[in-house]
């Protein structure tokens, strides 16, 4: 290595330190999604990303959605994707294959990726444990019409025991955002409420969410950090919309449930993550309370 390579390499390693020591023993749930875990090379370097947070001694829960896979699945069966404010609406046929697509394909490729870069992952669903309990999610306009999402569900309960377990035992949990109701109808639910609610259950120092773009924009521009009390009124101008709405109104419940901090970054930035924590500048939008 070259003495200017081993100088910067060594200024990396010195200005990630201080976030190494303070972030030890902390929970961090990221939500893994969108460009990143389609690209062969992202999701190599989350996978490895993912270890280095475990070795460093931070606890990473990872929630993972997997809309592009569901909707190429549901092209080749002939069935149109549909969404509602960024919420797929789901029948019976579409739930067969959402459980198919993430609690099979999506979750055993991610733990297969973080355990042949060392890490030690387990992949398991919301009904595993009873981790996540839900209802069907019904949608209401402001005019006050219903939209049936179908199997669409909303959370209304997390029981953090079997995470703590896996924690304990020094897994890295790898969730797949499906959950049943009371009469063990399955449903989908969107991955960033899952990880939302997650996060809160656990007082997680942080919660991330990886996305197709690089944060909450107005006129443009990035909005490099973000008061919870900002979101409504920038959801009413139109400046949040669309799949970004479900994401900032997840981090407003969670930043109100005692959650640190939340994180919207780009999952088409390799170690995205990494430089989001470990960097003082960070790549994304910071929501704080």
């Amino acid at each position: 290595m070259k003495p200017e390579n081993a100088e910067n390499t060594a200024k990396v390693l010195i200005e990630a330190l201080p976030y190494i020591q303070k972030f030890a023993d902390q929970t961090v749930v990221i939500k893994y999604g969108g460009n990143a875990m389609v690209d062969e090379e992202l999701k190599s370097s989350f996978a490895r990303d993912v270890v280095l947070l475990k070795l460093v001694g931070i606890n990473p829960i990872i929630v993972h959605g997997g809309g592009p896979q569901i909707g190429e699945l549901l092209e080749k069966t002939g069935k149109a994707s549909k969404f509602v404010d960024g919420l797929r609406v789901t029948d019976k046929e579409t739930m067969d294959i959402v459980e198919m697509v993430l609690g099979g394909l999506v979750n055993k490729d991610i733990v297969q990726r973080i355990n042949q870069h060392g890490g030690r992952a387990i992949g398991i669903t919301g009904k595993d444990g009873r981790l996540i309990r839900a209802k069907k999610l019904t949608l209401k306009r402001d005019t006050s019409e219903v939209i049936d999402l179908g199997h669409t569900g909303e959370v209304i309960g997390i029981d953090p025991t079997l995470l703590n377990q896996i924690k304990g035992d020094d897994f890295i949990p790898v969730i797949a955002p499906t959950a049943s109701d009371g009469q063990g109808n399955a449903l989908n639910i969107n991955a960033d409420s899952v990880a939302g609610k997650i996060a809160a259950a656990l007082c997680a120092e942080k919660l991330i969410l990886l996305t197709n773009t690089n944060g909450v924009q107005k006129d443009g521009q990035i909005i490099s950090r973000l008061a919870s009390g900002e979101i409504e009124p920038l959801i009413k101008e139109g400046v949040i919309r669309d799949g970004m709405r479900p994401k900032t109104m997840c981090a407003w419940d969670a930043l109100a449930s005692g959650v640190k901090s939340v994180h919207i970054i780009d999952g088409r930035i390799r170690h995205a993550v990494l430089l989001e924590l470990f960097t003082s500048e960070g790549i994304g939008t910071l929501l704080h309370s």
